[in-house]
């Protein structure tokens, strides 16, 4: 057995060493991607149904074999409608791998800081004054459907529009605005709901509303909730809650400005107070 076992091993090559650890690195991927998401609820039921087909096939159960090839046949199209979000960030988080942002890394060093400042600066605003607001900061995954169901601002990013966007009787208060860059592209515009219930029942639609946004792009939306002034960030489908503002600045500064380059930057964000309005 021992000789059985040795020529086994010998007869193993490197492309079968590579094929096997590829196989099981899109496994882990796939169970990770499922994880937390509605496919989680239906998988199960996916691995009963290809059991009961195997063992159909096994024991020459031909009707039923019949049945089930068919029944896997008109799924296999049912799971690519009914999951077609989850598909749709799966293939955009493939394509965004080693991509450069290249807005922002293209951004003035200067004109990236202030708009950082200006953006944490309307949050503490909103925070302090339990104003309601839901902001996505356009990634690589441009926006462009989102942006259609609201309003085109294209304007600098100042606190004092924000504040008026937000303001609970502007006619553009109830929805998100987007930033594009370092200008207010759009405002009022409708976010896609998340479906998961694992992010809290206690939370309302504007924190359901950036989940779901994130969990589509690589979006990064902030939000500040109107009951209780609390700051939470959602990105890749995760919900941060109760951030302070120095934690806000940090993930502002690591979408804005190339790692390396903002370490000077945020030393004088964090000795700085208030300066645009």
């Amino acid at each position: 057995m021992l000789n059985s076992l040795m020529g086994l091993l010998l007869s193993i090559k490197i492309t079968d060493v590579i094929d096997i650890l590829v196989v099981a690195f899109l496994i882990y991927k796939m169970l990770g991607f499922i994880r937390e998401t509605r496919a989680q609820q239906m998988f199960w039921g996916v691995l009963l149904i290809v059991a009961v087909f195997i063992l159909s096939e096994m024991l020459d159960l031909s009707l039923l074999n019949w049945l089930l090839t068919r029944l896997i046949t008109v799924g296999l199209i049912a799971v690519v409608i009914l999951f077609q979000p989850e598909i749709r960030r799966a293939l955009e988080q493939l394509g965004r791998r080693g991509m450069v942002r290249n807005q922002f890394r293209d951004m003035n060093k200067e004109t990236a800081y202030a708009t950082v400042h200006m953006l944490v600066d309307a949050v503490d605003d909103f925070s302090s004054t339990r104003t309601g607001a839901l902001i996505a900061i356009e990634g690589d995954t441009m926006l462009t459907d989102i942006i259609e169901t609201g309003v085109i601002i294209d304007s600098e990013i100042s606190v004092r529009l924000l504040g008026n966007l937000f303001y609970e009787g502007s006619p553009l208060h109830d929805g998100a605005v987007i930033i594009r860059g370092d200008r207010i592209h759009a405002a009022s515009c409708v976010l896609p709901l998340t479906s998961r219930t694992s992010i809290g029942k206690n939370l309302g639609t504007r924190h359901r509303a950036g989940v779901g946004l994130s969990e589509v792009c690589d979006a990064l939306v902030i939000i500040v909730s109107e009951e209780t002034g609390a700051i939470s960030v959602a990105k890749d489908g995760v919900l941060r809650r109760f951030l302070d503002l120095k934690t806000l600045e940090k993930m502002l500064l690591d979408i804005y400005i190339p790692s390396g380059d903002s370490n000077d930057l945020l030393s004088r964000i964090l000795k700085g107070g208030k300066r645009h309005e």
